[in-house]
């Protein structure tokens, strides 16, 4: 029998897994016990201390809230798999959460408390940078080892122009349209970030349509591998925008960054993520030959959390490394996918894995995306620091100004493009390109 096995069933029979559980909760309560303790002790110098009790209270009740959205997800999955499959499941789950954001924000400011409005506010107040290493290392992985790398290889000219040059432009054309369209006198470098933001596309649902629908694969691979590239291009973008604009508001926090600085600042973090990712990737294949047994079951488990592990610790090691962590993980997933498919002892296990993941990241995100922005609606009843509410009445109209006009830079842009990607790579048709100026989505990373 297998050492894993032995100690598997060792655990089993002596319950020790349980005894390990009631030794980390009892050491949890004497640290909580003891942190209160030395509160009381030094309440003369510490009148704001945050009961330990309380504090535990709520972080308990934070995990509902994703649990319960999955449950949520389920549901909505079957109603519109058998009765509305036209429309979009990442949408209606943004419309719930909207729901769930707008009925907490009123009960809280009612004064009326409960599990679920702590479990909602928590995830509602999760810094932007750890909601970005929650999320998007998943989504990432699964959409770059999803792909063909044999056809991705053959289109990279073309997918360079969609995720580069294009991206740039649709970034410089947003903004100009924030800059003199919208009616909130933003400064440029704002509007380029907020350009940035929007440029990236998230085909989650036109790619679903195309699988059922049976689109060729050269469609779909524009589409997915334009989405893949875009991501990464449009984070880099958006960090080099974001930090002029910061240094707009404070010197010492943003850094004034010139022509020059950008395009070194570019390469950095695209070449850097890139050659990461590689690493990594050369790294996982090695590790995958090594657990190579197709007669394990055990081995063929330690193999798929091996990759969800190596796709996390990439993104923060690029991050780490002032790199780009989203095209660090595209490469990790290309990389795994040329050279270590064949090493996997059992695909329908690594394939259903990651399936499951997509889902529970993606309803998990988009229900969180719903609940801040319904946060967003309740607190334009009320004011600001500084007197302005925070959505208005005219942003509505303003939003749906900014969806056509969106839609309209996204025809231009791929037309514009069109003489140049319709005789490079794999080739496209004017049907083609018409479609993939429809399927230019907004989703995922720009929600993170």
């Amino acid at each position: 029998m297998p050492t894993d096995k032995r100690v598997r069933d060792y655990c089993l029979r002596t319950n020790l897994d349980l005894i390990l559980i009631g030794i980390i909760v009892a050491g949890y309560s004497y640290h909580g016990v003891d942190a209160e303790l030395a509160a009381d002790d030094n309440t003369t110098t510490d009148v704001h201390h945050v009961d330990p009790e309380s504090q535990a209270e709520v972080a308990v009740h934070a995990v509902f809230f994703p649990w319960f959205a999955q449950l949520v997800g389920i549901a909505v999955y079957y109603v519109l798999s058998r009765y509305a499959r036209a429309i979009p499941f990442t949408a209606m789950m943004f419309l719930i959460g909207l729901v769930i954001g707008v009925g907490v924000e009123v009960r809280t400011t009612d004064g009326v408390d409960s599990v679920v409005a702590e479990s909602v506010s928590t995830w509602m107040q999760i810094p932007g940078e750890l909601l970005l290493l929650i999320f998007l290392p998943g989504l990432l992985y699964v959409d770059s080892y999803s792909i063909d790398v044999h056809l991705f290889l053959k289109s990279f000219s073309q997918l360079f122009v969609f995720a580069f040059p294009m991206v740039l432009a649709g970034t410089a054309l947003t903004a100009l349209v924030a800059y003199y369209i919208l009616p909130y006198e933003w400064s440029f470098d704002l509007c380029m970030t907020f350009g940035a933001i929007l440029s990236a596309t998230d085909p989650v649902a036109v790619s679903v349509l195309m699988n059922e629908l049976g689109a060729p694969p050269r469609l779909r691979m524009h589409i997915s591998g334009e989405s893949l590239l875009n991501d990464g291009s449009a984070y880099v973008f958006f960090t080099i925008f974001r930090a002029r604009f910061l240094y707009e508001l404070v010197p010492d926090v943003g850094r004034n960054i010139g022509w020059g600085e950008g395009f070194a600042l570019f390469f950095r973090l695209s070449l850097g993520g890139m050659c990461i990712g590689l690493a990594f990737g050369i790294g996982t294949v090695l590790m995958l030959y090594m657990l190579k047994y197709r007669l394990s079951g055990e081995d063929s488990v330690a193999q798929v959390v091996l990759t969800i592990s190596v796709a996390y610790l990439t993104y923060f090691s690029s991050e780490l490394a002032e790199c780009s962590g989203i095209i660090g993980v595209l490469f990790l997933g290309l990389t795994v996918k040329a050279f270590g498919e064949n090493l996997i002892n059992n695909t329908h296990l690594m394939t259903h894995f990651w399936e499951i993941t997509e889902m529970l990241l993606n309803t998990l995100l988009f229900t969180l995306a719903g609940c801040v922005f319904g946060g967003m609606l309740v607190d334009s009843d009320k004011t600001s620091a500084v007197n302005e509410q925070i959505f208005e009445a005219r942003d509505w109209g303003t939003l749906f100004l900014l969806f056509f006009l969106l839609l309209a830079i996204r025809f231009f842009l791929i037309f514009a493009f069109y003489p140049l990607i319709s005789v490079i790579g794999i080739g496209t048709s004017w049907q083609e390109a018409m479609f993939m100026s429809y399927s230019g989505l907004r989703g995922a990373v720009g929600l993170a």
